[in-house]
């Protein structure tokens, strides 16, 4: 399902980009930080095997050395590094109480055959003695009793030269396993005795757990943080859109000429906005041409009518009762009556359009209008049964010509769209601050599209009655326009099959 909110991609986005780059980082940092310790750890095990193997083994004790290891590798428990020193024929010379027994160091430890002899120096024993000068005489035999035995200086013995360089080549680290554990054992052979370090990866696995446990506590709150910053960011950058919006919504007939301000706005919003500001300016000359021109028509055909209406009435008077000139001025008065009516709702309508309806406000009692309604509908549809339930004392605020006009326009429907033996009920009491006035008639279903449309001008709901039943659509909704006018509404209630009902709300009075 995709995602319809532009700000959550980005947020998703900038998380998912930060998310995998912290991912991919942490990943190498930790196998970088892994590497470095191990190589470390081979570098003090390489050391160490090089510096006792270029000493005979009886030169060293092996017990303190052992000792001594733990705080050459940075360990932080005794038996995390063990030792073994055997001769070249098998025999132990030394090893650790806690050496692993079952470590295989079969390929850590070159055969003998394969030792370049000339990196060591051969046995003592192999070593050419000084040579003494020949026996003097015994004593008495020529030689005199106070002198010693000569014998020529002793000359030092030369050690060869041991290259670590090649000595090093013999040194062979790996990482072996055993009861469990992981170590890392290195090994180096000598024409003497071999010698093998094993060290324990728990001290490393501590430490790379606990790196571990940093970066899987510090990539959820850094992408959390990115979450937050790439919202707020969105946010201020969507801010010129959301100004439209807003602007937008508070478009009505007196606010067409809102404009957004590019002063502070980003570059790549200025264009938007200018586009926007535009169209507003051509909608508000236009909305008011539309609004002048209906305006200043209605006013114009108010006085023709007038003199028209006059005349015909006077024409009829004087026709003679009963012919048909006298029925066809009768027609023609009814249909000049009804084109009168037209335009005054259609000024009243320009008026509110532009906004400009004046209202006389003042506090209406509408039980009482209500009442003389009631009355109305007895004598005009005493066929259909009327039940009210409105409060005594229900009292408005606004121009009382004008709701009682709303009024009679919501109950003439209900007697026009009724059915023949039908009935209407009238509600009428507060909710909170306002004045709810209900009237239902029982009625056929509406169907949805004509619902959507009920409040459209010069819409009506069959247009298999449109001749049968009277109006020219525009009831509802100069209705509308009035209520909202005084700020209130006018709605169309999702009422139950088989009936129809609007509910006015008007602002309560004083």
């Amino acid at each position: 399902m995709k995602l319809r909110s532009f700000r959550m991609r980005i947020a998703l986005l900038s998380v998912l980009l930060a998310g995998s780059a912290l991912v991919g980082f942490s990943i190498a940092s930790w196998l970088l930080i892994y590497e470095t310790k191990l190589a470390r750890l081979d570098s003090e095990i390489k050391n160490q095997l090089l510096q006792k193997a270029v000493r005979p083994y009886w030169a060293t004790n092996w017990q303190s050395y052992e000792r001594s290891l733990p705080s050459i590798f940075g360990a932080t428990q005794q038996n995390s590094v063990t030792l073994l020193v055997t001769k070249i024929e098998g025999q132990t010379l030394y090893q650790s109480v806690n050496w692993p027994s079952a470590l295989d160091l079969s390929s850590l430890l070159l055969p003998q055959s394969q030792l370049p002899s000339q990196l060591f120096p051969p046995p003592p024993e192999q070593r050419r003695p000084p040579e003494l000068e020949p026996p003097l005489p015994p004593l008495g035999m020529g030689r005199p009793p106070e002198e010693e035995p000569r014998f020529p200086p002793e000359q030092p013995l030369e050690e060869p030269s041991i290259n670590l360089n090649e000595l090093g080549k013999l040194v062979k680290i790996a990482t072996k396993s055993s009861n469990r554990s992981n170590w890392r054992v290195g090994g180096i052979i000598t024409p003497n005795f071999r010698m093998a370090i094993a060290v324990s990866f728990a001290d490393i696995d501590g430490e790379m757990s606990a790196i571990r446990t940093i970066f899987l506590i510090f990539v959820p709150m850094v992408l959390i943080l990115v979450a937050i910053g790439a919202w707020a960011l969105s946010g201020s950058a969507l801010q010129p859109i959301h100004e439209v919006t807003l602007t937008i919504r508070r478009v009505t007939a007196k606010g067409l000429d809102k404009r957004i301000s590019t002063g502070e706005t980003d570059v790549e919003f200025a264009e938007l906005i200018d586009v926007f500001n535009q169209m507003m300016g051509r909608l508000e000359r236009s909305f008011k041409q539309a609004s002048r021109f209906s305006g200043d028509a209605a006013h114009e055909l108010k006085t023709p009518l007038a003199i028209l209406q006059g005349e015909l009435e006077r024409t009829l008077q004087r026709a003679k009762p009963g012919s048909e000139l006298q029925q066809g001025l009768s027609e023609m008065l009814e249909e000049v009556s009804r084109l009168g009516s037209i335009i005054r709702k259609l000024l009243l309508l320009s008026l509110a359009d532009a906004g400009q309806m004046r209202l006389h406000r003042v506090e209406v009692d509408l039980s009482q209008v209500l009442a003389d309604l009631v009355e109305d509908i007895e004598m005009l549809a005493p066929h259909l049964e009327v039940k009210t339930q409105i409060i005594s004392g229900l009292k408005a605020l606004g121009d009382r010509d004008l709701l009682i006009q709303v009024l009679q326009n919501m109950i003439s429907n209900a007697i026009k769209y009724n059915l023949p033996s039908g009935w209407i009920k009238i509600h009428a009491f507060y909710i909170g601050n306002t004045v709810s006035i209900t009237v239902t008639n029982s009625s056929h279903d509406i169907q949805a599209s004509h619902k959507e449309r009920i409040f459209e001008r010069f819409h009506r709901g069959d247009a298999a009655h449109n001749r049968q039943i009277e109006g020219i659509g525009l009831g509802l909704s100069l209705s509308r326009e009035l209520a909202r006018a005084h700020g209130g509404d006018l709605k169309l209630d999702p009422s139950s099959s088989g009936q129809t009902a609007f509910t006015l709300v008007l602002p309560k009075g004083i």
